[in-house]
């Protein structure tokens, strides 16, 4: 079975948020062999910049809470109360720090286990072709056109497409063109693992 991820998947690992252990346990299942995890070329290296532009905003936030505690101590009635706010300082440059580690993690067992979708010409000009029609953004549309792309050469499979950007992709007409294709959409990775886990069931 193929199962198609975007950028939110990773992200999701990354930063440790709702549904991470659900996809903790989707990328189990590929790292056992039971399914085959297809992730956009362009999905693995966008969190780059989501973490680059996530540690320059704490910076900034920490510079300016550094300014304020060094006023705050001159107050002889705040000065005993700073130190919970040097916590938080402290918090934005470590989860920084762990985030990235998380990621570089998550990257390897990736590249080890999962299927990579490379960024060609031809994909890029789909892509290009699908922003106006689909109503994507440019960075929504590589990531449909390097999954269509792959689909169209690998019909026979059955397969789902995992992702949390239902604004954008949750449409009729993406979901059309992804079942033409025999592929289901799942906008929810929780939703994602129970169908993964009935079909793996279906099949034993």
């Amino acid at each position: 079975m193929n199962v198609y991820v975007e950028t939110n998947f990773i992200l999701e690992l990354a930063f440790e948020q709702e549904q991470q252990i659900e996809c903790e346990l989707i990328l189990n299942l590929c790292e056992m062999g039971k399914i085959n995890l297809i992730i956009p070329a362009y999905s693995l290296a966008e969190p780059h910049e989501k973490l680059i532009r996530q540690a320059n905003y704490r910076k900034e936030l920490q510079r300016s809470l550094d300014k304020e505690l060094i006023q705050l101590r001159r107050t002889k009635s705040y000065s005993e109360r700073v130190s919970g706010i040097q916590n938080i300082a402290s918090l934005l440059v470590q989860s920084t720090e762990e985030e990235k580690e998380r990621f570089i993690k998550l990257r390897a067992r990736f590249l080890n286990a999962a299927e990579i979708i490379p960024l060609t010409i031809e994909i890029l000009r789909e892509a290009a072709s699908f922003e106006s029609p689909y109503d994507l953004d440019p960075q929504d549309a590589l990531v449909f056109a390097s999954v269509i792309s792959h689909l169209q050469k690998n019909a026979s499979v059955m397969s789902c497409f995992l992702n949390k950007n239902i604004k954008d992709f949750d449409t009729p007409d993406i979901e059309e063109a992804l079942k033409k294709n025999n592929c289901k959409m799942l906008p929810k990775f929780d939703s994602g693992h129970d169908f993964i886990r009935s079909k793996l069931t279906q099949n034993a």
